[in-house]
Formats: C-alpha cells, sequence, structure tokens
C-alpha cells in the first residue's frame, strides 16, 4: 500500500538510482503518473515529458479497457476486444475519439515545443499503475519506434500476468509490487485523487 502518488513516485526513484547522471527522459501517462515523473525526473537529473497514449474504453464499463491507441493511430487490441465491443465499428469510433482527445491534449501540454526526442537516450515510461497495461503496450510500441537507447517501463503497482504481456516491449520493467489478487490501481493507495489537466499543464511548464 502507498500513502499516495509521491510516496509511490519516491519508492520507484529508489528503484531506479543507477540511471542518476545518465540524463534520462522520464515520460509519463497522462495524467496520474505526471507528477510522479516529475519527481522521478528531478531526482534522476533527468527530462520530463509526456508519453500521449489512451486507453480504448468498453461499452457501458470506461473504467475497462479494450486496448489503447497512440499519436500515431498504432492501436494495441486485447484478445477479448472484439468480443466485449460487439463490432468493429465500435472500436474505430472509439479510436477516433481518442485520437481527438490526444490531439487538444499535445496542444495544451506543449503548446511552444514538439515531444522531446527520444532517440538514443534512456527513457523511462512512468504510470501510477497497471490494470490490463494497454495503454503501457502501446506507449512502449510507440516510442520504440523512435530508436531509444533503452526503454524502461517504471510502475509501483502491476498484476503479474500484466507484466508478463508488457515485458517483451521494454528492454527493463521495473515494478515494486505484484500482487496476485488485483481489482483496480486506486486499491493500492491510501490517496488516489484524479490529477486534473491543469496540474499537468503546471508541472510540464516548470
Amino acid at each position: 500500500m502507498f500513502r499516495d502518488r509521491k510516496d509511490a513516485a519516491y519508492q520507484l526513484t529508489e528503484a531506479l538510482e543507477q540511471y542518476r547522471g545518465q540524463h534520462p527522459l522520464v515520460l509519463a501517462i497522462p495524467r496520474g503518473a505526471v507528477p510522479m515523473a516529475r519527481i522521478i525526473a528531478k531526482a534522476l537529473e533527468g527530462e520530463l515529458d509526456v508519453v500521449l497514449v489512451r486507453k480504448l474504453r468498453a461499452p457501458d464499463n470506461p473504467e475497462f479497457a479494450l486496448g489503447a491507441v497512440d499519436e500515431t493511430g498504432w492501436t494495441y487490441l486485447a484478445d477479448y476486444a472484439g468480443r466485449v465491443a460487439g463490432s468493429s465499428q465500435y472500436i474505430e469510433n472509439e479510436k477516433t475519439l481518442q485520437l481527438e482527445v490526444m490531439r487538444a491534449r499535445r496542444a495544451s501540454y506543449t503548446p511552444v515545443r514538439p515531444p522531446h526526442d527520444p532517440a538514443g537516450r534512456i527513457v523511462i515510461v512512468v504510470d501510477d499503475g497497471l490494470a490490463t497495461g494497454s495503454t503501457m503496450i502501446a506507449a512502449l510500441h510507440a516510442l520504440r519506434a523512435r530508436h531509444p537507447q533503452k526503454l524502461v517501463c517504471a510502475v509501483p503497482v502491476a498484476p503479474p500476468d500484466t507484466l508478463r504481456k508488457v515485458s517483451p516491449y521494454a528492454d527493463e520493467v521495473v515494478c515494486l509490487d505484484a500482487p496476485e489478487t488485483f481489482y483496480a490501481v486506486g486499491q493500492f493507495y491510501q490517496s488516489f485523487p484524479q490529477v486534473s489537466d491543469e496540474e499537468v499543464i503546471a508541472l510540464l511548464r516548470e
């Protein structure tokens, strides 16, 4: 159990200590992971940015991921996606909607500069926890195509089966806890409030 995202971030920083001084690029999956990535980037003497990916939501259950899409439109679908979605048209519609959300977020998050280039750098992708792992897989896939020196997935908590799905997409996976009994990321935090777009923008401008 973590007190809050700050506590989780400090614990992750200790696990990532080997990257201090190597100027890693620390990329957060918005929005919850951005305050965490800010702490990690500062402690490791790295650079902070976001990697934009969006969950493809199941019909009538927006918390359940069918898969995820990155900014280029590349889509990862879970093996159950077609069955749960009911139709390929639903998935296409959801994909279109989430691409629009990402375009709007990119415009507001980094309005005066392009995303930092991960080519040739140690890249650490941070999230506040993994459930299905869909968004992390989409993020890692998008970044791999841009030729980082090393690609690290760093999360406080995830179920073991999700870690097995994610690990082929990263060079290293750092996870502080992998409990067999897992219902939602929030169950492992004493305090787990929503992070607003305003908070994200303020952190990225610092």
